[in-house]
């Protein structure tokens, strides 16, 4: 197993046992506003799971796709839950084919920012699994603050100890 295979099987796994350990909680709990993170544990997933989905799409070339995020199969944990596992699959999918072609440094236009900026496949790969892990940790408190400790800490070594081959 190679850097790439560890950081997005972390990634994909630490996110997916966090949003397990929400189904024990009630929609107020999902939704409490808090001042931290994007306000609330349902509205922090979201963006987690929203921001893997642009980027990947973004990396591809394709239009990006639909945001889900009001929609109730899209809200809830066992649509995070889908929603999520697809997401890490697209990620995978181009990070794989970015590795393959030793595209890392090669660049390529994204059409979100005013202006249009260039930026690097690896700069966004490693962009996409940093800000997931921002994220889950500020989930870790988030899950304190409405009674609910974390049932993992969410380090890479602790997803590898649990996961010898990914």
């Amino acid at each position: 197993m190679d850097l790439l295979d560890r950081l997005l099987g972390h990634d994909a796994w630490t996110t997916r046992r966090l949003l397990e350990h929400c189904r024990g909680l009630d929609d107020e709990q999902m939704d409490r506003q808090h001042d931290l993170a994007h306000r609330s544990l349902r509205a922090t997933f979201l963006h987690i799971i929203r921001n893997m989905e642009v980027w990947s799409d973004l990396m591809v070339g394709v239009p990006v796709r639909p945001n889900r995020n009001a929609t109730p199969d899209g809200r809830s944990i066992e649509g995070l839950l889908a929603r999520l596992d697809r997401a890490a699959a697209d990620l995978a999918s181009v990070a794989y084919d970015i590795r393959a072609r030793s595209a890392w440094d090669h660049r390529w236009l994204d059409g979100l920012d005013d202006p249009p900026a260039e930026k690097t496949y690896g700069g966004a790969i490693a962009h996409v699994i940093t800000h997931s892990m921002h994220h889950r940790a500020q989930v870790i408190q988030l899950l304190r603050l409405v009674g609910a400790p974390a049932p993992i800490e969410g380090d890479v070594l602790s997803w590898e100890a649990r996961n010898p081959r990914g």
